[in-house]
């Protein structure tokens, strides 16, 4: 169904059949219930607290031993985030913890050079996001810590780390 023909379903319809349905909709899915529970009680710190404590949890698990360390879980959380509407500037730090937290994690173990290649993604992406919402005063020092960290430990794609510092400028 074309967004047209829904328009044109909705004029249709009496107020009592519109209510029942978005009533409907609301108990049968539960994106649904999210988007309306944020719409009207936007307890965003609840939601960044909680994406932050399972992303901390993806390197530094709590129930298991083996740490799984994918930075898949923190990018469902990012475009989720993006899709309710959160605050830009928390979507950034959930953006720079993810990376924060697993450069300490990097420190502790031995990982592929997939992994590296996979934080330099997410901080090409984290430096793109601050930098198109004009969040670079706030973020400034964050980015260059991490940024800085790639340089001391000798990352691999050092030189892509310093072009995707360059956005910034």
């Amino acid at each position: 169904m074309s967004k047209r023909n829904l328009q044109k379903y909705i004029k249709e319809l009496k107020r009592k059949e519109l209510e029942s349905q978005l009533i409907d909709l609301y108990e049968r899915f539960p994106v649904v219930k999210e988007f309306y529970d944020f719409a009207f009680n936007p307890k965003e710190d609840k939601l960044i607290q909680n994406a932050k404590v399972r992303i901390s949890n993806e390197y530094y698990p709590v129930k298991r031993r083996k740490p799984k360390a994918r930075r898949s879980v923190a990018q469902k959380f990012i475009k989720h985030f993006i899709n309710l509407g959160v605050a830009p500037h928390l979507i950034a730090d959930v953006m720079l913890y993810n990376i924060e937290i697993a450069q300490s994690f990097s420190l502790e173990r031995n990982v592929a050079d997939s992994f590296y290649k996979s934080l330099l993604n997410s901080f090409t992406e984290a430096t793109h996001y601050v930098s198109v919402n004009g969040m670079l005063p706030e973020f400034k020092d964050r980015i260059l810590k991490v940024y800085q960290f790639t340089q001391d430990n000798h990352w691999l794609f050092e030189e892509e780390f310093s072009r995707a510092l360059d956005i910034l400028d």
